[in-house]
């Protein structure tokens, strides 16, 4: 029975996205005949993120090693272990901000629109692909910003999910463009929505999130960028086993 309420909620959590997004829409196909108006369509972005997530009882709690400037550009590194992470470093970020994914996300109803407007898609199996991406984000950054960036790549297949190894390529943006890295750690959002191919479900609660401090990229050389890489890496592990072991 328990199994069964689980399932039936992620049905409910999708239905309060869909209604959402096309309550939203309408203002948004607006905002989009307008590159000038691309900011509000992030605002819009935190606002469904926010309110369909609450229709379906799932909450958002955050807490800062330091308070964060939100009037700089950062490039976001969280780890990623269900599709409740979207929305969450939706409802974290307070200005400007854009996803890079794959390209995939494209073919995604609600996701199709962003990543056609505010997002990044890439296409990790085509260098050019991934060099315009990389191109446009530096861009993006230096217009003040922030990308959101999960440097696992993707989700696990495992569950319970374990940290996978970070990707170094959100570390040589960072160097490159000399934007701080902000390292996230999502403490429990996959024991509230989880999908590993053959178990998937949802349940009310309160996703934990845990902000820390900026880490400066200035100075720093590419050659820098693996030490970086496992930096972060080694930050969000330490917590996640502090959390595990409460």
């Amino acid at each position: 029975m328990k199994l069964i309420l689980k399932k039936a909620h992620v049905h409910i959590y999708r239905l309060s996205v869909g209604v959402i997004y096309l309550l939203c829409y309408p203002f948004l196909y607006f905002l989009a005949k307008d590159t000038n108006r691309y900011p509000a369509i992030a605002k819009f972005r935190r606002f469904l993120a926010g309110t369909s997530s609450g229709m379906a009882g799932i909450f958002y709690r955050f807490e800062y090693e330091q308070p964060v400037d939100w009037s700089q550009a950062y490039i976001i590194c969280p780890n990623h272990t269900s599709n409740l992470d979207i929305p969450a470093m939706c409802r974290l970020v307070k200005g400007e901000s854009s996803f890079m994914g794959k390209e995939e996300l494209t073919g995604e109803a609600v996701t199709n629109f962003f990543f056609r407007t505010i997002d990044v898609p890439v296409n990790r199996d085509s260098k050019m692909s991934s060099y315009r991406a990389y191109k446009k984000a530096i861009e993006k950054l230096h217009n003040g910003v922030s990308m959101i960036i999960f440097p696992e790549g993707g989700i696990a297949d495992n569950y319970p999910p374990e940290l996978q190894l970070f990707k170094n390529g959100p570390f040589r943006l960072a160097i490159e463009s000399g934007i701080p890295v902000l390292p996230v750690m999502i403490l429990n959002s996959w024991q509230l929505m989880w999908d590993n191919g053959l178990k998937y479900g949802s349940r009310p609660g309160i996703c934990h999130i845990f902000v820390h401090k900026p880490i400066a990229t200035k100075g720093m050389t590419v050659d820098d960028a693996d030490a970086l890489r496992d930096k972060v890496y080694d930050m969000i592990k330490q917590k996640l086993a502090a959390y595990d072991h409460r």
